[in-house]
């Protein structure tokens, strides 16, 4: 049993962590429990916790294991809001966008630039410039500067001059504006993880498999812990269900009928090698049903996304030859040379909470979020978006608080750093020496850096007692041992596949997907876990079932076709 804390509880979160909050929140009622974890779910009990309420979390899979994954990797306004008239949402995320650069999580959101490619001289020039003013004017409402640069106008020849690989015919001129950029997951993880150094109960792999009520009011949980097959009961005042996509399962649960629904809509995205077009930016282009985004990311192009209805399998979600082949056909459009099936080196597909609405079109569904006390003791939040968690998370503690008896503060998570972030920047300027200190190479502390914040200490540490771990991984260099070994012992992992496809980005990012890493992994993770080896064994070829089966539903012709095939592979829960 780890040691009681009095303040906060330990930064890190393996194997011993998790016991001990599945513990605590199996003994005594807290003031708040939330379902789901995910960004929202994350970013509800960071919220709860820092208000000083006795808070715990539950997620039946990994963090972060379904939509919060698979996002686009941004952290934006939405600049296609802006035509849809929803000021309110776009400045709403500027806003966080800000926040989360500069104050919240500088090591983890960087900028990105990009380029609006313009194909008329004049008219289209002046109706996309003045939506990017307005892009620019709404980052400052915030009360601080926005943490990136303002748009601007590009002749053709500085198009050209950017972005040697478009097709000369495919543009008239551009603009250029910032967003920014997140690893979604990295993110999630980073966030439990915080709100658990404050003093959340924390558990991933727990199923909440029914409610406890008393006459209509809901009392807490009844939970299964899917590690030890073990079933317990968690006791709240309130509870927060923010399953995202599964909002409607969880609801029907309780009993009653939900006030709002929720309509699952599938975004697939590619990962290209950065070397297959020249270009010192991302792109977004127009196509007919929303807009598509070339988006940097470290040695690689993310290009995505698609829009489409979905109503199958929702923690499987399998992208289709259709999906690869759209995406392909609308960014060669503007590629000198095109793009094949044999440059995508990865494919990923996720699933949007969208709320259900009068529109056929899940393009045209509402982003903003909805927060209901559904039942008493039950608040229910949906919808949004990925960069606006915070808010989202705030309002789901509001209607939670509101129920609560005594005088609890207000969110304080707007002045609250993810672990890492605090003197990130001193620790960035100092890179070199830090390197020739523990014997690195400088990119390799860089790449550490921007994962991990000041916690790289944390991973040098390791290699320090152990120099082998500073080898790189089979198939994916960017990516070391100790990250894996710390993954397990400090970051939640409890499966080769929570290391490959969340803590690290193996399954989208390396040629072979993970597959030759995975037995490393299984070695590394073993040693931390306990693993014999039957259970490394049996996790290895989980893991490579998993990659066939993504990759033989990549060859279908329909999502019913592709989602079948995606479920050939055994559930994680199954080994």
């Amino acid at each position: 049993m780890s040691a009681k804390k009095t303040v906060a509880r330990s930064r890190k979160l393996g194997p011993e962590e998790r016991a001990d909050a599945i513990r605590e929140m199996s003994s005594k009622e807290l003031d708040v429990l939330v379902i789901g974890g995910g960004i929202v779910g994350a970013g509800s009990a960071m919220d709860a916790v820092t208000r000083g309420l006795s808070t715990g979390l539950l997620e039946a899979r990994d963090w972060a294991s379904g939509t919060s994954s698979r996002s686009s990797k941004l952290v934006h306004g939405g600049i296609r809001y802006l035509e849809q008239l929803d000021f309110g949402l776009v400045r709403e995320a500027l806003i966080e966008r800000g926040l989360l650069l500069q104050r919240i999580a500088p090591h983890l959101v960087k900028p990105v630039r990009f380029l609006y490619p313009l194909h008329k001289p004049v008219w289209e020039r002046f109706y996309i410039g003045a939506g990017m003013m307005l892009y620019d004017i709404f980052s400052y409402t915030g009360g601080r500067p926005p943490g990136v640069p303002h748009h601007r106008h590009l002749t053709k020849r500085q198009v050209q001059r950017s972005i040697p690989s478009l097709r000369s015919n495919a543009f008239v001129g551009g603009l250029t504006y910032y967003d920014a950029q997140v690893d979604d997951a990295r993110y999630v993880a980073s966030l439990v993880r915080t709100a658990s150094a404050y003093g959340a109960h924390v558990a991933s792999r727990v199923r909440v498999e029914g409610f406890l009520k008393v006459g209509q009011r809901v009392v807490g949980v009844k939970a299964h812990d899917l590690e030890t097959d073990e079933h317990f009961e968690v006791k709240a005042k309130q509870v927060v269900n923010a399953t995202g996509v599964w909002t409607d399962d969880t609801q029907s649960m309780v009993g009653e009928r939900g006030q709002f629904k929720v309509r699952a809509s599938k975004g697939i995205h590619l990962v290209v090698p950065r070397d297959r077009f020249q270009s010192t930016m991302g792109m977004i282009l127009r196509t007919e049903k929303s807009v598509l985004f070339v988006i940097p990311w470290g040695r690689h192009w993310l290009i995505g996304t698609t829009d489409t209805d979905w109503h199958l399998d929702k923690a499987h979600p399998a992208a289709t030859a259709a999906d690869i082949d759209y995406l392909l056909e609308h960014v060669n459009r503007v590629l000198a040379v095109p793009l094949t099936r044999d440059d995508v080196e990865g494919v990923y597909a996720g699933l949007r909470p969208l709320l259900a609405g009068e529109s056929d079109e899940t393009s045209k569904l509402s982003r903003e979020h909805v927060v209901t006390h559904s039942v008493p003791g039950l608040v229910v939040v949906a919808g949004g978006k990925w960069t606006t968690y915070r808010v989202m998370a705030k309002d789901a503690i509001d209607a939670a608080v509101d129920a609560l008896d005594g005088k609890i503060p207000e969110s304080t998570t707007e002045n609250i750093s993810l672990l890492g972030a605090e003197g990130y920047q001193a620790a960035w300027n100092k890179r070199g020496k830090i390197a020739r200190r523990f014997g690195v190479h400088k990119a390799r502390v860089e790449h550490l850096l921007n994962r991990y914040g000041v916690l790289t200490d944390d991973i040098l540490d390791l290699i320090r007692d152990r120099p082998d771990l500073q080898d790189p991984l089979p198939g994916a260099d960017d990516y070391i041992k100790a990250e894996v070994v710390y993954a397990a012992t400090s970051e939640g992992a409890l499966h080769i596949e929570d290391v490959l496809a969340r803590r690290t980005r193996i399954s989208i990012e390396a040629w072979d997907r993970g597959v030759s890493a995975a037995p490393v992994v299984a070695e590394l993770m073993a040693e931390v876990l306990g693993w014999d080896d039957a259970k490394k064994e049996s996790e290895v070829q989980y893991y490579l079932q998993r990659v066939a089966a993504e990759r033989a539903s990549q060859e279908q012709p329909d999502d019913e076709s592709a989602d079948r095939v995606r479920l050939e592979a055994p559930d994680i829960s199954q080994v």
